[in-house]
């Protein structure tokens, strides 16, 4: 019998009848990465070392314990096995719970979703990397879904929240917040257009301050910031088109 297809190694009920099974917590960490050709948006893997799915590309979780929230749990999780400290956003974004969507034993998963600043660099163990979300390997367990689940969770909050803040550093000119966003959204936008709509949110505000001119010279550009750090609904029936054009 092969490792996928072992029969489960848990007892589904105790003693009185009542079900039981493992409950995991699972971390979507999104970072739009910068690359050489620009901004990649990425999402954190952890390759998997053991059965089932050894050599898989997963998401990183573990199980709740008794005496902790899940959100707890993701944050330890984080913290202990890719040490990853920068999470400028984390919200739950969907619990699974597919009785086989794990071979082994009956596994409910909730996940949450997490967002990096592209200025975040943290040091990986050589088991975890940083992966393409438009190029992803086969991934263990239903660990797409979520993947995809939450990239449209971020997309949406990106209309109607300042849910930027999370993504961009304290300070950073507005062409880098467009390709930033550009990353995320997955189309082509205005930098002009996106200015216009953040600061008429209240989401955006210039520092005062402006880049060094660079190597080539250039005229040096504006820095803004993102008004508040914390989530905040800031037009809940409107959708984001800062449209190219």
């Amino acid at each position: 019998m092969s490792a996928q297809n072992r029969a489960p190694r848990a007892q589904l009920r105790d003693d009185s009848g009542v079900a039981k099974y493992r409950h995991e917590a699972l971390a979507v960490v999104l970072q739009v990465r910068p690359e050489t050709d620009g901004f990649v948006l990425s999402v954190l893997l952890w390759q998997r070392g053991r059965d089932p799915y050894a050599g898989r590309w997963a998401l990183p979780s573990g199980p709740v314990e008794v005496d902790e929230r899940i959100g707890t749990s993701v944050r330890r999780h984080l913290a202990t096995r890719v040490e990853l400290a920068e999470v400028a956003h984390l919200e739950q974004l969907i619990t699974v719970s597919t009785p086989n969507r794990d071979p082994f034993e009956r596994t409910i998963g909730t996940a949450y979703l997490g967002l990096v600043p592209w200025t975040s660099d943290p040091d990986l163990p050589p088991e975890a990397a940083w992966w393409p979300v438009a190029d992803l390997p086969d991934l263990a367990f239903d660990h797409d879904r979520l993947v995809r689940d939450g990239v449209a969770r971020m997309q949406a909050k990106l209309s109607y929240t300042n849910i930027g803040f999370a993504l961009a550093p304290a300070e950073f000119t507005m062409s880098q917040l467009r390709d930033a966003y550009e990353a995320a959204l997955g189309h082509e936008i205005s930098v002009t257009n996106l200015q216009r709509i953040l600061t008429r949110r209240d989401q955006l505000a210039p520092t005062g301050e402006s880049t060094r001119s660079g190597s080539r010279g250039g005229r040096p550009a504006k820095l803004f910031r993102f008004t508040r750090h914390e989530l905040e609904i800031t037009d809940p029936f409107a959708v984001l088109r800062p449209d190219a054009g």
